[in-house]
């Protein structure tokens, strides 16, 4: 009977793929262009048909007048322009015939913005006063304009374009958004412009829509005329500067003299204007200014000579009214007056002060001035001739007795001079025959004769010189002792003059310059004195001759001769015959010497007698001299080393020679007497023995030094060298230097060797020679000790490795340095190079460790030493010994120590966040089926990294959100792979099949120290209720070998993952090798939604996949038949028999009520698409919303889980997903073919009265026809992919 059934089945789903369908015309909302020109297109119908069918287009409507369908092609092109600002959208009625049957549509179309309106002025001009003295910044007007369009295209920016004049063009400003124009500089009525014309646009946001990316803008403009008001801010101004005007002196009172004229610079206001005088440089009251015409008049005498040429008046300008400040805004400027001169002053005569101030002249009529006789020139007489009239013409003459001797100078003058008197006959002034002078000088106005002034003037005439000085006598005769002291007064000599001036005025000198080096004489009193009594010597010179002048005042001369003699004193010492005597001698030997000298002085007397004598000195006793003839002595033996060695044998002697005047003079002559030495001493050390040490390791190092010395005082006796003639051994090297007594033989190491403290002579014996150039020698002992020297480098010695336990904090040493020095005497310091870390593998600076002087190595506290940081540490160091002396203080080489740094468990297991989804199917879990995993790391090393994952607690929370506690359903399975520990959670028994909800596995990690973190998983349970049992035609064994080929259609069918919880024959009877079999299957996705067996059979009969299924044996897919334990084979074959009859009678029944179903549910699903285009909700993405199923839902439940979604959390997960995530969640909202078969040709031909694209599954609630509608809009061709649940596979989580 089954196979009956399926055999139906098949011919109606063959049926209705050949059955013919309407046309289908896509649903939309389409957006076009407002833009768009007229025949251009705008948009094409999208309809299909399932049969393939030409398609015939036609558009209807109230809105069809504005376009045109290309009836074969579907393309809609522009008839009329739209106008989106008169509709924003329209709708359109489209009709689609394929030739059979048509279907009618409407479509709406939404107008998409264009900028097609330019900006409208609210006003057509706008005009303003604005006053002068606006502030900047100050908002003047605003103008306003309106778009028509929307968005961007309707924003309209403001600015002026230009401003007429163009100089105003920075005055004004305009707020581009609002259109406010404001002030941006200051006005001025009278600088600037008294007004301005503002060309002002607007212009729209632009915008495009047909012709994207290319923008028009659209701008307008409106003109605005300020006006500038002016205001009194500006002070008066005088015009027609500078102001000079003239008046004559003596003026009558009330002439006019001039008229000042001053306006208002506000010249819109133009106040009247009030004059006054402020100030002059004249006596106030000289001049008046009528108060409304600015008139200058004289008020009061002017006189010119008082007053000046010149009058400067201070004239104000105030305006009649008050300006913005509240004052009376003035101004002031000066007004020159020149004041013209009259004749009526005489001239007069002035005497001055030594100054050419005017103010220290004074009038007066006498005068006095000098004149020296027979002289010629101007007389001086302190006179000045003035006219205070500015115009003058004056006449000057001279009258009295002796006139006619003196000349006036100027005759003639036009200006104020300075009056002299000139000598005219300078021989008529005699000193002798006249002593004064008075003349009359008269100055005459040229042009009023009238007007003249007389003075006296007094001349007194001074003597002058004219007689020369004389002698009594021609000649002088004088004498003076030589070297008499220098002033001694030989005579006075003097000469007289007549002239009355020269009386006690004559002064003396003595000629020619030479004889002024020995002589000289009183310029005043006349007296001859000696000048340097040095020069006057007898014995150069006994006679000098000089002539003797006398000058007066007037420097006439007068003169006589002087003869001078010398006489002779006792003022010449012996003269010796050599400057000094050397004589050489040998000591031992006889010395004799003959001494000669000579006296200057006049022969004969006692001042030329001579005695000689030995001056006392250290050996002046060794020697004698014969007073009378001077032969020197020795007496006694001369011993070359009883002298002083210094003295280098030389011996110095005074000898003099005296003469026998008054006072008796002496003269002294060196004699040097050089003893030679001879060979009569040897060598002789100084000490009997010397000890010396020396520090190893130094080539040519000093020892110290022996001193021997020869008496002999020549180093042709005396030298002395040294040598080492025994115990050196080739080490030691002596020198010889002079010393400051004898000779030093100075003892060195061998500049090629070293000594080797170490080696076997620490100590040496030297036999030390001094011997003289004539081999006369002594010998002495001197003894060397060799010293130890701190000449050894410091050593490191090997360190192993240290271990240090991280986030250890002891203050004690973790470890030590230690280095050697051979040298016995040492102080070793360690000094840090660098520490370095070893931190994921490289080498990197760090400081987690502190090196003391010592070599100690401590922790450093301000740092944390960290294993899963850093797992090693090198620190370098350096050794130096302070003690250093020779060669470097350092080891040759650092020393290292390496730390290894130990881990402690002090890091709790990690778990690794994963977004997989666990889902079990509780029907085919059992003991040790794996459900979930969870994996963990732990920071530690070795052992303490080890994890292990426990189950800790399981609850169960249902689809009410309800949570209960359960047994312990799951265990944790633990494996590694590589560092990553995998905990796989697997069940411990069997499920409960009933349970709907989730289980809450709460999973620990823990360590080897009992560290540990937990997690809590979410495993999704399938329930039974999503049980889909498929029945094969072919025997068990057959699908169980095809059973991979069934999964990878099912697979592909619902792009699920399938989990075949059994397999069995569909009646106990039945063999494994033939018969029908039941496959026990679960559907689901990785987000734990599942597929009911209604919805799986929808899916897999997609013309795709049925085909497929169906040659594996899919016949049908309802609930497996409950396999009992067979008691009675009669009674079950009878049962059989009538069970398969119910069988076919409810497959029959069923095929009728699904026909009524879907027709039903096709109606609420329209009704739940009217609803659904009325709910808004911020998770609505796009598409209606469709109650009841989990396609953006308020709630966002799945119809599985109920579980509770945020699509703004998801936000690829919304209609035009296609990843994983969406296919599962959307389980229930699959795609479509419009040929998807149908088991019962009575469910085709009610979808075809209805004309419907395909029927949906049977569903319970109204939800295939939304679905279907919405499957339209997809691709029928876009895969949906599933995900293969670790849970249902072998492969590791």
């Amino acid at each position: 009977m089954e196979g009956i059934t399926g055999s139906v089945l098949l011919m109606c789903f063959i049926g209705l793929i050949d059955a013919n369908t309407s046309p289908s015309i896509e649903p939309g909302v389409f957006s076009i262009c407002e833009d768009i020109p007229i025949d251009h297109r705008a948009f094409t119908i999208s309809a299909t048909d399932l049969e393939g069918d030409t398609l015939t287009y036609e558009i209807n409507g109230p809105n069809a007048a504005y376009f045109t369908v290309d009836r074969t092609t579907g393309v809609v092109s522009i008839q009329r322009n739209l106008d989106r600002e008169a509709s924003n959208y329209m709708t359109l009625g489209v009709y689609v015939y394929d030739g059979q049957t048509g279907t009618q549509k409407d479509l709406t179309l939404i107008i998409e913005e264009a900028n097609d309106n330019k900006p409208i002025f609210q006003e057509p001009s706008y005009d303003i006063d604005v006053n002068e003295n606006t502030a900047i910044g100050a908002s003047l007007f605003k103008v306003e304009a309106t778009d028509a369009d929307t968005s961007s295209a309707g924003v309209i920016t403001y600015s002026i374009d230009e401003v007429t004049p163009i100089a105003g063009f920075s005055l004004f400003s305009i707020v581009a958004t609002t259109g406010e124009v404001r002030l941006k500089g200051n006005l001025n009525y009278t600088a600037l412009s008294t007004f301005y014309r503002l060309r002002i646009n607007a212009t729209d946001g632009g915008g495009a829509c047909h012709y994207r990316p290319i923008k028009n803008y659209f701008s307008s403009v409106v003109f605005s005329f300020v006006t500038v008001v002016d205001v009194p801010d500006l002070d008066p101004q005088f015009i027609g500067l500078p102001y000079v005007g003239k008046v004559e002196e003596n003026a009558l009172l009330n002439t006019n003299v001039f008229r000042v004229t001053a306006m208002d610079q506000d010249t819109g206001v133009n106040d009247n204007l009030l004059y006054s005088i402020e100030d002059s440089t004249a006596a106030v009251g000289l001049f008046k200014i009528s108060q409304i015409d600015g008139i200058i008049s004289v008020s009061s005498g002017i006189d010119r000579e008082e007053i000046g040429d010149t009058v400067t008046l201070t004239v104000k300008a105030t305006e009649s009214k008050e300006n913005i400040h509240g004052v009376r805004a003035s101004t002031t400027t000066d007004v020159q007056i020149n004041i013209i001169d009259k004749n009526d002053n005489p001239p007069k005569f002035y005497k001055c002060g030594d100054t050419a101030d005017e103010r220290s002249c004074v009038i007066a009529s006498d005068f006095t001035g000098d004149v020296v006789e027979h002289s010629l020139g101007a007389v001086f007489i302190n006179m000045t001739v003035k006219d205070l009239d500015k115009i003058k013409k004056m006449k000057l003459t001279l009258q009295g007795v002796n006139s006619d001797v003196f000349l006036v100078e100027p005759q003639f003058t036009a200006s104020d001079s300075i009056v002299q008197l000139l000598v005219k006959q300078p021989q008529n002034l005699d000193y002798e025959k006249i002593q004064r002078i008075v003349l009359s000088v008269i100055a005459i106005d040229e042009d009023e004769i009238s007007f003249r002034s007389t003075a006296t003037v007094t001349i007194n005439i001074k003597d002058a010189n004219d007689n020369s000085p004389k002698f009594l006598e021609e000649t002088y005769k004088l004498e003076v002792a030589e070297h008499s002291p220098a002033g001694t007064v030989l005579d006075i000599i003097t000469a007289e003059d007549p002239d009355t001036m020269d009386q006690g005025n004559i002064t003396y000198k003595l000629v020619p310059e030479s004889i002024l080096l020995y002589f000289d004489v009183d310029p005043n009193t006349g007296a001859v004195s000696v000048k340097n009594a040095t020069l006057l010597d007898r014995e150069v010179r006994s006679l000098y001759s000089a002539t003797l002048q006398a000058t007066d005042t007037g420097g006439k001369p007068g003169s006589t001769v002087l003869e001078i003699t010398l006489t002779d004193i006792n003022d010449h010492p012996p003269v010796m015959n050599r400057d000094s005597y050397q004589e050489f001698v040998k000591e031992g030997q006889k010395f004799e010497l003959k001494i000669q000298a000579t006296d200057a002085d006049e022969s004969g007397t006692q001042n030329s007698q001579l005695v000689f004598g030995i001056e006392p000195s250290r050996y002046s006793d060794n020697f004698t001299i014969d007073p009378e003839t001077g032969v020197l002595t020795n007496r006694g033996n001369l011993d070359r080393e009883a002298l002083d060695p210094d003295l280098d044998g030389r011996i110095e002697l005074n000898v003099t020679a005296t003469d026998k005047g008054a006072p008796p003079l002496s003269t002294m002559v060196p004699v040097i007497i050089n003893v030679e030495d001879v060979n009569d001493n040897g060598p002789k050390f100084k000490a009997l023995s010397y000890k010396f040490s020396v520090k190893e390791g130094e080539k040519g190092a000093f020892v110290g030094s022996v001193e021997a010395e020869d008496l002999d005082q020549t180093t042709e006796f005396n030298r002395i060298s040294y040598s080492i003639v025994n115990g050196g051994f080739g080490s030691f090297i002596i020198r010889t230097f002079a010393d400051e007594r004898g000779y030093r033989g100075n003892i060195t190491v061998d500049f090629d060797l070293e000594l080797d403290y170490e080696s076997t002579h620490k100590r040496y014996k030297l036999q030390v020679e001094a011997a003289d150039l004539e081999q006369v020698k002594a010998t002495v002992m001197v003894e060397v000790d060799v010293l130890d020297v701190n000449d050894e480098r410091p050593e490191f010695k090997p360190s192993e490795p240290v271990k240090v336990k991280e986030n250890t904090t002891i203050s004690g040493a973790v470890g030590s340095f230690t280095a050697q020095d051979k040298d016995g005497h040492h102080s070793l310091v360690y000094e840090l190079e660098s520490i370095k870390c070893r931190c994921n593998g490289s080498m990197t600076d760090c400081s987690w460790f502190i090196l003391d002087p010592t070599g100690k190595v401590r922790v450093n506290p301000e740092h944390t030493i960290d294993y899963e940081q850093c797992d090693l540490a090198v620190i370098e160091a350096q050794v130096v010994d302070e003690y250093t002396e020779k060669g470097e203080n350092n080891s040759v080489t650092t020393g290292e120590m390496v730390i290894e740094i130990e881990d402690i468990n002090d890091n709790a297991p990690e778990f690794i966040l994963s977004n997989s989804v666990f889902v079990v199917v509780s029907e085919s879990a059992s003991k040790g089926t794996s459900v979930a995993g969870v994996s963990a790391t732990d920071r530690d090393s070795l052992i303490n990294r080890q994890v292990e994952f426990k189950v800790t607690g399981v609850k169960f929370e249902d689809n009410n959100n309800k949570t209960s506690d359960m047994r312990m359903l799951y265990e944790a399975v633990t494996t590694q792979q590589k560092d990553i520990y995998v905990g796989i959670i697997q069940t411990t028994e069997g499920l409960d099949t009933s349970l709907k909800g989730r289980y809450l596995v709460s999973v620990s990690a823990t360590d080897s120290g009992k560290l540990s973190t937990s997690t809590v998983l979410e495993i999704f349970a399938v329930d039974e209720s999503y049980r889909v049992n498929l029945k094969f035609t072919q025997s068990q064994a057959m699908v169980e070998e095809n059973l991979n080929e069934i999964i990878r259609a099912l697979i592909s069918a619902t792009k699920a993952t399938v989990e075949i919880a059994g397999i069995g024959s569909e009646s106990p009877e039945s063999s494994r090798a033939s018969g029908n079999t039941i496959v026990v299957a679960y559907f689901v996705y990785s987000n734990g939604t599942a597929l009911t067996s209604t919805e799986v059979e929808r899916m897999i009969s997609d013309p795709d996949h049925a085909y497929i299924l169906i040659e594996l044996g899919l016949a049908d897919i309802g609930k497996a038949p409950v396999i009992e334990v067979e008691t009675d084979p009669l009674r079950y074959i009878l049962m059989g028999i009538v069970a398969g009859l119910v069988v076919v009678l409810t497959v029959l029944t069923t095929s009728l009520m699904c026909t009524r179903r879907n027709y039903r549910r096709k109606l609420k699903a329209a009704k739940a698409m009217n609803s659904a285009s009325m709910v808004t909700s911020n998770n609505q993405k796009s598409g209606a919303v469709v109650p009841g199923t989990n396609k953006y839902t308020m709630e966002g439940a799945n119809p599985v889980l109920n579980l509770i979604y945020d699509t703004t959390m998801a936000p690829d997960m919304d209609e035009d997903s296609s990843d994983v995530e969406k296919v599962s969640l959307n389980s229930l909202d699959d795609r479509y073919s419009m040929n998807e078969a149908s088991n019962m040709k009575s469910i085709q031909e009610e979808e075809e009265e209805e004309g419907d694209d395909g029927g949906p599954p049977k569903y319970i609630e109204p939800l295939g026809a939304a679905l279907a509608q919405r499957g339209q809009k997809k691709a029928s061709d876009k895969p949906q992919v599933g995900f293969i649940n670790p849970a249902f596979s072998t492969t590791d989580l």
